[in-house]
């Protein structure tokens, strides 16, 4: 039977290994620049750590826990005003504001962890149970109580190895899946994108643009975001506000620490009608990815101008001509992602309640609480 890791917790980047980005090399939001940002921009209610993997004295895996107070929410999310929201939002504040996160609860997708051939999937997630069991002892000292504790994201293939790994008694769930675009190696600007896709959306596209014509749209360096800052986060504010669920809101500080820190990696685009910014979108370079980050808009403006569709085809412009294998669009607004081409994927985790009669009833809890977002997928291509 293999020695079972050893695992340090950390609270700070200045405590990490010399050697932690050896590990997170196909990563960005592993490395120690993206977990500065964390540390220094998290949102309120969000408390980060990170955890090293050891195989005797070898640092073999990195992972990154959230631990989120939902009770300190302005708003859970506002654009369902019904009787299950109400409820929702009762049981959240008295029975499941203390969630543990393994794993990164700001982005899409497999960003919890990181390891070396040295070790394994069994091992690698035994370890990582063994420190959310660490973690949770560590915020009851600070008369924290993690009500549930949850591992995301995760493909359907690594599900498996959770089962081995003794997550049995785990709920394992499935939310709204991360939207994938990926970039054929022949298309080199965006006119392939243009020409490979049906009439339908080739007028779409066209009537877009040309909704969009008398709205300019500006690279915005380090000096134009802190400039901005108030306009910027009442626009990522409004969309935030209404969206469906919320767990955390954006510390007002997080674009302009995103971008003295990645610099380059980090691209923030607004857009501007009559000189006043009515709307913004980031991506953030992840190697050969793309991944699309929050963004915001004037609702109204949006609407008239086909803002957001404007900005994912943007997006999709930018990372073509760049030679980006894939765009990692996320999850909401699947509906629009689809039709401009992006694929939905699965994404499952592992969550337990910490009182053993809650955990009973939590499945049950839980597909009731989650909003479920019935949509239609498209297919834009001929």
């Amino acid at each position: 039977m293999k020695t079972p890791l050893s695992i340090k917790i950390y609270s700070s980047v200045s405590e990490l290994p010399n050697n932690w980005d050896t590990l997170a090399i196909e990563n960005i939001f592993l490395n120690t620049q993206y977990l500065e940002i964390l540390e220094k921009s998290a949102p309120e209610n969000m408390i980060p750590h990170f955890i090293g993997l050891f195989k005797e004295k070898e640092l073999v895996g990195i992972a990154v826990s959230q631990f989120l107070d939902l009770n300190k929410l302005e708003s859970f999310g506002e654009r369902d005003k019904c009787i299950k929201t109400a409820v929702r939002n009762i049981v959240f504040k008295n029975f499941c504001s203390h969630i543990l996160i393994i794993g990164n609860n700001m982005l899409s997708g497999q960003n919890t962890c990181a390891f070396s051939t040295k070790t394994d999937d069994f091992q690698v997630l035994q370890a990582l149970k063994m420190a959310s069991e660490k973690l949770a002892a560590i915020f009851k000292k600070k008369g924290l109580k993690v009500h549930i504790t949850t591992f995301k994201d995760f493909p359907i293939e690594d599900t498996q190895a959770f089962h081995q790994a003794g997550f049995q008694n785990h709920f394992q769930f499935s939310t709204q899946p991360n939207m994938l675009f990926d970039i054929p190696n022949h298309w080199k600007s965006e006119q392939d994108y243009i020409d490979a896709l049906s009439k339908k959306y080739r007028d779409q596209h066209k009537r877009a643009r040309k909704k969009a014509e008398e709205i300019i749209k500006r690279k915005m360096h380090l000096e134009d975001i802190i400039k901005y800052e108030d306009a910027i986060y009442d626009l990522y504010h409004h969309v935030a506000k209404n969206a469906h669920f919320n767990t955390f809101f954006l510390a007002r500080n997080h674009f302009r620490t995103f971008k003295e820190i990645l610099k380059d990696k980090f691209l923030f685009y607004g857009y501007f009608l009559d000189e006043k910014l009515i709307g913004f979108n980031t991506i953030i370079k992840n190697g050969e990815v793309m991944d699309t980050y929050f963004l915001g808009y004037d609702d109204s403006i949006q609407r008239e101008k086909m803002l957001y569709l404007n900005m994912l085809y943007d997006m999709v412009a930018y990372s073509i001509n760049k030679g980006f294998k894939e765009i990692i669009f996320a999850r909401t607004a699947l509906e629009i992602k689809s039709s401009v081409g992006a694929k939905p994927q699965d994404m499952f985790g592992f969550a337990k309640h910490s009182n053993p009669i809650a955990d009973l009833a939590f499945e049950k809890v839980f597909c009731y609480l989650e909003p479920t977002v019935v949509w239609q997928e498209r297919n834009p291509f001929k």
